[in-house]
């Protein structure tokens, strides 16, 4: 792509980073953006800088917060006996928009994945079960997403957690193998935490 000037290629680059973002759409929203007034620009830009600046890691369950602990995990009327535990902050917004869960979560911040490079170790796997050794969780729902590496990584969390008194369940399939849980539709999802069964290992021993 030709650009008329070198400040019009900076940014379309910088923007063509973020994911999903290819070149076209990065020029688009580029030139939206010099079509906005001064005030809308730097309105845009402060936010962004606020919020790298400002962001916060729930201490507890690691979702993204404004706080040192989440709104979630203080919440009084959240079931405290039950934790979710997801890949990402992602997931906890398409759960949440459900309506039909009212526990805890515990957010991974990732899937194992031995061909990318990713073990248990650069994951939030010991901090969940220190959760559950040191509160009184009655139950993890494993809801995480059908893939071959979101099974390997439930495969292991239950090898961790299967000598703990507690019951460990997973998302019925109504989502599809290959699915991922933030593209799944509110009534799939919200069914799949309702109707959630206990975890068997499939895998061969």
């Amino acid at each position: 792509m030709n650009f008329s000037s070198k400040l019009l290629e900076n940014a379309v680059n910088e923007f063509g980073r973020l994911p999903g973002i290819g070149q076209k759409t990065a020029l688009r929203l580029v030139l939206h953006l010099l079509n906005q007034d001064q005030s809308t620009v730097e309105k845009f830009s402060d936010s962004l800088l606020i919020l790298k600046k400002n962001i916060r890691f729930c201490k507890s369950c690691h979702n993204i917060s404004d706080h040192d602990i989440c709104e979630i995990c203080t919440s009084l009327k959240r079931d405290k006996s039950l934790i979710c535990v997801v890949e990402d902050s992602r997931d906890i917004m398409a759960i949440e928009n459900t309506h039909q869960y009212n526990g805890l979560y515990h957010v991974l911040n990732g899937l194992i994945s031995p061909m990318d490079g990713v073990g248990p170790s650069d994951l939030t796997v010991d901090q969940l079960v220190s959760r559950v050794k040191d509160t009184t969780v009655n139950e993890i729902i494993f809801a995480l997403s059908a893939t071959m590496e979101g099974d390997t990584t439930i495969f292991y969390l239950h090898k961790r957690l299967k000598d703990e008194p507690l019951k460990i369940s997973t998302l019925a399939r109504g989502i599809a193998f290959g699915g991922e849980i933030e593209y799944a539709d509110e009534l799939t999802l919200g069914r799949s935490i309702t109707t959630r069964v206990p975890y068997e290992n499939t895998f061969t021993k």
